[in-house]
């Protein structure tokens, strides 16, 4: 599902608000997905996000990629442009979270789950689903 933001703000307008980097900045070396601990599970790699921000497709938001992120700064120490994709992914993964996509209600989840979701998990799903 992509987030209900008017046609008039551009994902990278969006994008570049949120996070504060300068998407063009990113001439596309390919050097932040060459050193992504986590980059072969991701769908989409990261420098094509980039690209897919770029290009203003929203679709980029459906991906695993967003969340799969570990926010480890391998990207942004590697990026000769200075560019910090971590921000970027944080900035994408905010939009998702303030539309509510997997809005989740603590009297839907049932006692096993509770048992077994690590509590962090949960408290940091209701701190960002709220408010």
């Amino acid at each position: 599902m992509i987030p209900k933001i008017s046609k008039e703000t551009t994902l990278l307008d969006k994008t570049e608000e949120l996070s504060g980097e300068k998407i063009f900045s990113c001439h596309k070396c390919g050097k932040c997905s060459a050193g992504c601990p986590v980059g072969t599970l991701m769908d989409v790699r990261p420098h094509q996000v980039i690209e897919l921000v770029q290009a203003n497709d929203w679709s980029v938001l459906e991906s695993r990629t967003i969340w799969l992120c570990a926010s480890c700064f391998q990207c942004a120490t590697r990026c000769p442009k200075d560019v910090d994709l971590t921000r970027v992914m944080e900035a994408l993964r905010l939009l998702v979270l303030r539309e509510n996509f997997d809005h989740i209600r603590i009297s839907e989840i049932s006692k096993e789950e509770l048992r077994e979701l690590p509590p962090v998990a949960l408290v940091s799903n209701f701190r960002k689903c709220t408010g």
